[in-house]
């Protein structure tokens, strides 16, 4: 029995092996490269072919494009070195790939269709990787010898490029439904972004109106020393936040300085109505760190605006900064003279500006996976009363 006999002798069984090992083989597969090279590299292999091109349809550009080989066009590895491109209706590849109907040529010698490659083969047979309704590209395999392909080998391509074209389709659904999910997700993260920001950067226009009515008020009233006091700390304080309204991050010596300025700013407009105290536990080793912008300071605002609203007397902010590796930990605590609170209900404001704090928190942690912590307990006697605040932040150092 000749060599080429013998080659074109495969039975229903030994196809089988093949499909088994092929539909357990492309079950892995997630993305169509490696799903056309195992094609090509494996299960061609196992048929006995000599060569064997895939190409796959470039629908933008009206082409069929090489994307995998076995055979003499097949490198090493994954690269194809000068892949080739034919033109839809052109050439034998070209025509089954726009008709959709596999052929097989005896003699392309005498096929003016044939597209010489690499080197002449008198045999051909091509079939589309196709479904019902999408024509995803073709299966080209060559022989040097006339008449090589066969009926059967026509009904194993056919078989193999069906089970192909199944799977192509289920990547490129998967692949698009991960793409609307990225793009959403995307969106989504942008939204958050753009929220943070303007909650990262606004400055409460209450207090900015205030402030310049104080510097108003000192200046009419011929308060020069306190007017210029007032204006170079709110210079100052509005310098800070064109440097840093673009940033996610601050130095937690400059957010130290800010809430100084902007306590400062305060306790001149309410004519020294609280006294505050920051400070800094220099115990470790490294005092550097790095923290979330724009989060202190309205914790700050909301008890400043409550105690004054309030009429407290005798009310003290302290706040301790102690700086670990991981983490910034703020130990603020506030008191007051019971005796001294006139109004119970909160200011509306006071509650809005509690909600954007908390919603701040809520979003970093969330989307930046910041795992700020914070926690809030009140302690009242006949003496003072008020509360501390235990706020847990990371050293983004």
């Amino acid at each position: 029995m000749t060599d080429l006999v013998k080659s074109r002798i495969f039975n229903n069984e030994q196809f089988e092996d093949v499909l088994i090992y092929f539909s357990k083989s492309i079950l892995g597969k997630e993305n169509e490269e490696d799903l056309l090279w195992d094609l090509a590299k494996n299960c061609i292999a196992k048929l006995g072919f000599v060569d064997c091109v895939i190409y796959i349809i470039n629908t933008q550009q009206n082409v069929l494009e090489q994307k995998a080989a076995y055979g003499p066009k097949s490198p090493k590895d994954k690269n194809l070195y000068n892949p080739v491109t034919i033109s839809l209706g052109h050439g034998i590849t070209g025509t089954v790939a726009v008709t959709g109907k596999a052929e097989i040529i005896n003699d392309t010698s005498k096929d003016e269709r044939y597209i010489v490659d690499d080197e002449l083969r008198l045999s051909e047979i091509t079939v589309p990787i196709a479904t019902e309704s999408v024509i995803y590209g073709v299966l080209d395999c060559e022989h040097p010898s006339k008449g090589f392909f066969t009926q059967q080998h026509l009904k194993m391509l056919s078989t193999i490029a069906s089970i192909c074209a199944i799977k192509i389709e289920n990547v490129r659904a998967s692949k698009l439904i991960q793409e609307k999910q990225d793009k959403l997700l995307k969106i989504k993260q942008e939204v958050v972004e753009l929220k943070l920001k303007a909650l990262n950067t606004q400055m409460n226009p209450h207090f900015v109106f205030n402030a310049l009515n104080a510097i108003q008020y000192f200046i009419t009233s011929e308060n020069k020393k306190s007017a210029l006091e007032y204006l170079s700390v709110f210079s100052k304080l509005i310098r800070f936040y064109l440097k840093h309204i673009e940033k996610d991050t601050v130095t937690l010596e400059e957010e130290m300085a800010m809430l100084n300025w902007y306590l400062k700013l305060q306790q001149l407009r309410y004519d020294d109505q609280f006294q505050f105290e920051i400070t800094l536990d220099k115990s470790a080793e490294n005092t550097d760190a790095l923290i979330p912008s724009f989060i202190l300071q309205t914790l700050f605002e909301n008890i400043i605006e409550h105690g004054i609203y309030c009429q407290h007397t005798n009310q003290k902010i302290e706040a301790l900064f102690k700086v670990t590796q991981k983490n910034v930990i703020v130990d603020l605590s506030y008191s007051y003279d019971p005796k001294s609170a006139k109004i119970s209900n909160y200011l509306p404001e006071y509650r809005d500006r509690i909600v954007e704090w908390q919603n701040q928190i809520q979003l970093l942690n969330t989307f930046k996976n910041y795992k700020i912590e914070n926690k809030i307990t009140f302690h009242k006697n006949s003496k003072l009363t008020g509360g501390n605040i235990n706020l847990l932040l990371p050293n983004l150092q």
